[in-house]
């Protein structure tokens, strides 16, 4: 006879209760390691430490001339048109689903709170002071909000499709391994991208597509004939809409994004690039869409996405002397690219990897930043003085002389490692293999970790289900009167009573 299997994962309403509070409690007990991590280790920085002296003491005896390096009034528009993009455009992008808006935004809304925290101690942790603090200050924060959009990027490809503890399981495991990777670059690559369109949305896309790849495997092998002929995984008529929101938000502050690291012409070109990058690539964006139509109409989800990937190709070369037209030429194929994935390339990470990207992340994110990584090498590769002037050590700070000295004649320069053009190229390369790798390495391991039993990751059943999670409104519960899909185990019989089941994967 058949046996049953008390697990949450078959039989997950059965244990819902218990559950929630697993979960609860496991985000009381993670929040009280970071207050014990920021007792321990956080400081404000100088500039906000009322007992610096820094502070207190005019600039005729050493204080900081805050009228001339006024910090919070240069970073602060821009760290919150970050915040913005972070916690509204991520969050409304991903409310398409049409039973899972509630999860796609409060859970954006948790995995961000949680991120910025986890993510200041961890990018702190290479920077400690002499008293092994972590200064906080605004490049902490902004820097923070940066992070987490590589989780929320991630998040992307397995959402509905996973419990909310695993969510926060893998944002942990993914700030740890975006920090390491940002430090690789920041002392030993010294590439530039400085709108990370690697070290964020390449890294995020395939850290992504590799936990859901074997999150995927391990959702195969426990069920078949899994049945959507429900369709939870469709957008209506308003969550696209919705979904548009968030789009816009992007689309209208991501000149921010690209350019709130840097300064004075470097920070103009780069909204300068980011704005025309962006206007092209939602033009190319709408034409391809409808030209890659059977009956010639656009596709919203094209328009919803395709539209940004400008965005994300220009910021590896965001500051860079790309001249407009060349702004606009990788803002028009980066739409194109971005229509193709979503055409093409989609369907055959479903088919052959059998990887499934819930939003479409490699084609917004994976592909468009990839295209810009290759971008800034070909870029990095023709860069001369004869283009930049002085400013080129600015730019690449790796290819000043190390033995350069402040100067009169042009501008106080930092020593560098004196690479030449051809070196710089292959670092930028470097560091977009590197990328790639380490996403994918650290997702399937991720993926290994968010995948164990104990997490009590979601089934079939509750795929694209809000009412799983969140206490719904009387008239949304009379809506939701479709059959929950249909599912079948993979079992296997024994003769031993003492075995309940084997699970087979295909």
């Amino acid at each position: 006879m058949w046996r049953r299997i008390r697990s949450p994962i078959l039989f997950p309403a059965a244990s819902k209760k218990l559950e929630l509070l697993k979960f609860s409690l496991l985000l009381l007990f993670i929040q009280c390691f970071l207050f014990v991590l920021f007792v321990a280790f956080g400081a404000y920085s100088l500039r906000a430490d009322a007992s610096s002296p820094g502070n207190s003491i005019t600039p005729v005896f050493g204080g900081f001339n805050h009228a001339r390096f006024n910090i919070v009034a240069r970073f602060q528009p821009m760290f919150q048109d970050i915040h913005v993009m972070v916690f509204i455009g991520f969050g409304f992008l991903m409310v398409f689903l049409k039973r899972y808006g509630y999860s796609s935004l409060g859970f954006n809304y948790l995995l961000a709170a949680l991120s910025l925290q986890w993510s200041i101690l961890c990018q702190g942790f290479f920077e400690l002071n002499d008293d092994y603090k972590i200064e906080i200050g605004m490049t902490s924060l902004y820097r923070a909000d940066i992070a987490t959009a590589t989780v929320l990027i991630s998040m992307g490809a397995v959402l509905g499709r996973v419990s909310h503890i695993q969510l926060i399981v893998m944002s942990i495991l993914e700030i740890a391994a975006y920090s390491v990777n940002y430090v690789l670059n920041e002392k030993y690559f010294k590439a530039v991208d400085v709108g990370g369109s690697i070290l964020v949305h390449t890294f995020g896309a395939y850290f992504g597509l590799s936990v859901s790849y074997i999150l995927g495997r391990q959702q195969k092998c426990l069920y078949v004939d899994f049945d959507l002929s429900v369709n939870l995984h469709k957008p209506t008529y308003t969550s696209n809409i919705l979904a548009m929101i968030g789009t816009l938000f992007l689309w209208v502050y991501w000149p921010s994004f690209n350019s709130i690291d840097l300064e004075n012409d470097r920070a103009h070109r780069a909204v300068i690039n980011t704005y025309l990058a962006l206007a092209a690539s939602c033009v190319i964006a709408f034409a391809a869409s409808q030209l890659s139509s059977k009956e010639h109409t656009f596709n919203m989800v094209h328009v919803q996405n395709s539209t940004l990937a400008g965005g994300v190709a220009i910021g590896a070369c965001a500051h860079l002397m790309v001249q407009p037209f060349g702004a606009l030429l990788i803002g028009m194929i980066a739409g194109f690219l971005s229509v193709y994935g979503y055409n093409t390339v989609s369907f055959f990470l479903k088919r052959r990897l059998a990887i499934e990207d819930t939003c479409g992340v490699h084609n917004l994110h994976g592909i468009p930043g990839a295209f810009g990584g290759i971008t800034a090498i070909l870029l990095a590769y023709i860069a001369t003085e004869q283009q930049y002037g002085k400013t080129l050590y600015q730019v690449y700070q790796a290819r000043a002389s190390p033995e350069i000295s402040p100067n009169t004649e042009y501008i106080v320069l930092e020593t560098g490692d004196g690479r030449t053009a051809s070196q710089q190229a292959g670092y930028q390369t470097l560091l977009l293999v590197v990328t790639i790798l380490m996403a994918t390495v650290s997702g399937l391991i991720s993926g290994f970790i968010v995948s164990l039993r104990w997490w009590g990751d979601a089934s079939p059943e509750t795929f694209y289900e809000d009412s799983v999670f969140w206490e719904l409104p009387s008239e949304q519960q009379d809506v939701q009167d479709h059959p929950p899909p249909t599912w079948k185990l993979k079992e296997k019989l024994y003769n031993n009573s003492n075995v309940n089941m084997s699970v087979v994967c295909m």
